[in-house]
């Protein structure tokens, strides 16, 4: 096999691994776990996997931290937090194709956010980008206010939920970004991790969860979703950034909604109409028109 080719193959595995985790959540809530138990459980295993590299290779660093480092490392792990438990959450009442898709919205959030507080003006494209995505969603949303699905008990609330999980996520990057001219990115993503699985924890078991109660097929659906999406998924976009342009990763990822959507169809038989099609349609195209602006990318890959 020619070396050139490895690393397409490897992202191509990575996208179609990440887009396994609303599958992954759909079956965990079918088992009785909650969304908060499944976010807790991910963020969990995530954090302690990832424990040991972080404090063989910064545990000094991470001692040394300043309060404003640690601040940001808390508020950077709090929006990680309101991310998943706003997503996984929005899994349980709209589409797989409409929560996915919305979700994926935050570089654009990113861009917007960083012309207001950072006064950073977006190109052209990420400008006609935000637009076609913002089109796409009215689309959307349009379409599930219009429907009734069996799959989905209320889509408008679910996708507000999609959304919002997108704008914690960009909040969580643009935290990163702050964060990362700082701090190594093994110690930022192991406080990050840490940070948002005690908060989850911590909320799960207030709402009276009980980690043991749950069935034995619930934790193999969440291990699985912390192992493979969570980590391989994430960890191989991480390694390809080393050997492809950002963009091309970035524009890729996009497939992560396309194949959400067609492994919905063959595990649940969820199906989209026209009007929602074309929304997803107008919003990927938006981001991937957004995506071709390096400066949108390298204020996204900064976090």
């Amino acid at each position: 096999m020619p070396a050139r080719i490895v690393p397409f193959l490897v992202l191509g595995f990575g996208v179609l691994v990440v887009s396994f985790a609303a599958i992954l959540i759909r079956f965990s809530h079918a088992e009785g776990a909650s969304s908060l138990t499944i976010a807790a459980v991910r963020l969990t295993l995530a954090a302690v996997v990832i424990a040991p590299f972080a404090w063989a290779r910064a545990g000094n660093e991470m001692l040394r931290l300043g309060r404003r480092e640690l601040g940001l490392c808390l508020l950077s792990g709090t929006l990680l937090a309101v991310h998943f438990w706003a997503w996984i959450t929005s899994l349980e009442h709209t589409s797989v194709a409409s929560s996915t898709a919305l979700v994926t919205t935050n570089p654009l959030w990113v861009a917007l956010a960083s012309a207001v507080l950072l006064h950073e003006r977006p190109g052209g494209a990420a400008l006609a980008g935000i637009a076609m995505t913002l089109a796409g969603s009215v689309l959307v949303f349009a379409a599930d206010a219009s429907r009734a699905s069996s799959a989905a008990a209320s889509p408008m609330f679910g996708n507000v939920l999609a959304l919002l999980g997108a704008m914690a996520a960009s909040g969580y990057l643009l935290a990163g970004r702050a964060l990362r001219a700082r701090v190594s990115l093994i110690a930022y993503i192991w406080l990050a991790y840490s940070t948002a699985a005690l908060l989850l924890l911590v909320a799960a078991l207030g709402t009276g969860v009980s980690f043991a109660a749950l069935p034995a097929t619930a934790w193999v659906f969440m291990v699985a979703l912390a192992l493979g999406p969570q980590l391989i998924g994430h960890t191989t976009f991480n390694w390809a950034l080393r050997r492809l342009s950002a963009t091309f990763v970035a524009v890729a990822i996009l497939g992560e909604p396309v194949g959400s959507a067609l492994l919905a169809y063959v595990f649940f038989e969820e199906q989209f109409g026209t009007l929602q099609f074309a929304g997803f349609v107008l919003l990927l195209t938006g981001i991937f028109i957004a995506a071709r602006d390096e400066r949108l990318i390298r204020r996204d890959q900064a976090g």
